[in-house]
């Protein structure tokens, strides 16, 4: 009999376990889609003048909109699209009509486009602003000899086009040849469903076992009396 408590103790104290850790997924579930809907709400909203001081924190997917000149030089980033396949995100350097110097990534330029001339001079640029994350320890170093960069990361980027580390992705085309690659929350990850999934269905296995733990300790019992 107390093996049996036993048994049946742990199998309640963990399958409770694991609903909890269950729920705890569903209601960050909730919340990451909260925090993705005022994502695409703020990337959608009407576009505003560039600020003063962009902060990378409070101005991140800022709706923005600057007129200027879009300058020569600029650093071509490797990357790779579901609908587009393989190529570069074409970042530029440019002047707005109030003097300050910015990144704009101008957009998508497939890999047999790469050294091709592209517009330049003046035009107005709607996009949002945007500082990416895509620096680890397994991104190379650019290869700045046949310009090619595998990351966007700002800071550098900024200092090589020799700008304010602020870069605006358009979602205004700049080039014919250039498709835009505008901010979306398609890559921000989302998998609290599947993990709440995986905590139920451990939940259910553990219930599961539990019950055939009890029964074979019970079945034996009886054995053991006749």
């Amino acid at each position: 009999m107390r093996r049996f408590l036993f048994l049946l103790l742990i199998g309640l104290a963990g399958a409770a376990v694991l609903v909890r850790l269950g729920n705890w997924q569903i209601q960050r579930l909730s919340w990451k889609q909260g925090v993705l809907a005022e994502i695409e709400t703020r990337i959608d909203d009407a576009p505003v003048s560039l600020p003063a001081d962009p902060d990378p924190e409070r101005d991140r997917y800022l709706a923005v909109a600057v007129r200027g000149t879009m300058e020569p030089g600029e650093i071509d980033v490797l990357v790779s699209t579901k609908t587009l396949g393989a190529g570069y995100r074409v970042i530029a350097p440019f002047v707005t009509d109030t003097g300050r110097r910015i990144l704009i990534d101008r957009g998508f330029i497939p890999a047999s486009d790469k050294g091709a001339e592209r517009g330049t001079g003046l035009m107005s640029v709607t996009g949002n602003l945007h500082w990416p994350d895509e620096i680890d320890s397994f991104t190379p170093d650019p290869d700045r000899g046949a310009n090619i960069w595998f990351a966007r990361d700002v800071p550098a980027l900024a200092k090589e086009l020799r700008t304010e580390p602020v870069l605006l992705i358009a979602r205004s085309e700049t080039d014919p040849a250039i498709t835009p690659l505008p901010v979306s929350t398609e890559g921000i990850p989302n998998d609290h469903l599947q993990y709440a999934v995986t905590w139920y269905g451990l939940a259910l296995i553990w219930a599961l076992m539990t019950l055939y733990f009890l029964w074979r300790t019970r079945a034996r019992s009886r054995s053991s009396k006749e």
